[in-house]
């Protein structure tokens, strides 16, 4: 499996679709495909779920390992020379900030998040699909992925093995 996730904030994609200068670098190869875009409004962090055949093979048993991008200092938008002149640059008209309205995580998978410890919330991610809890890896677990499966387990779920992603589910009571 030669895929990764890639965590981005809700501000830093909309600067993206924005088209604003990146303030991070990123040594993704150039075959990266896109496979899936999520939001998870607990950790309130955009996940995207990318392949590439130089990233290292891991085991389909194994949580997707994150792909981590590294921050840049902030853009400069200093005058750019040209020739022996100085030219500002041409001003753009300000974006108006989307209105992004945030649906509120329901009330079970809240009541799920909070059977586990608060070191393993922060590696997963929790979405209500029908009358489930899916709870998905949000980076490779190691020794973790006992534990939380121990937990998924006495709250009647179990890992869910996929082609390209693999979660636990938990059955809402």
């Amino acid at each position: 499996m030669k895929i990764r996730i890639v965590k981005l904030t809700p501000e830093l994609l909309i600067e993206l679709l924005q088209g604003k200068p990146l303030s991070f670098s990123s040594s993704l190869p150039s075959d990266t495909e896109l496979l899936d875009l999520k939001f998870d409004l607990f950790s309130k962090q955009v996940l995207a779920i990318v392949r590439s055949d130089s990233f290292e093979d891991v085991a389909e048993s194994y949580p997707i390992p994150e792909f981590n991008l590294t921050k840049t200092g902030e853009a400069q938008d200093a005058q750019k020379p040209v020739g022996n002149v100085r030219v500002k640059p041409e001003s753009k008209p300000e974006a108006k900030p989307a209105n992004v309205k945030l649906i509120q995580p329901s009330k079970t998978a809240m009541k799920m998040e909070n059977e586990f410890s608060p070191e393993q919330r922060k590696l997963l991610s929790f979405t209500v699909k029908g009358d489930c809890v899916m709870v998905k890896p949000t980076q490779f677990l190691k020794a973790e992925w006992e534990d939380i499966n121990e937990v998924v387990r006495s709250l009647g779920g179990k890992w869910v093995k996929g082609d390209i992603i693999s979660y636990w589910e938990i059955p809402a009571q």
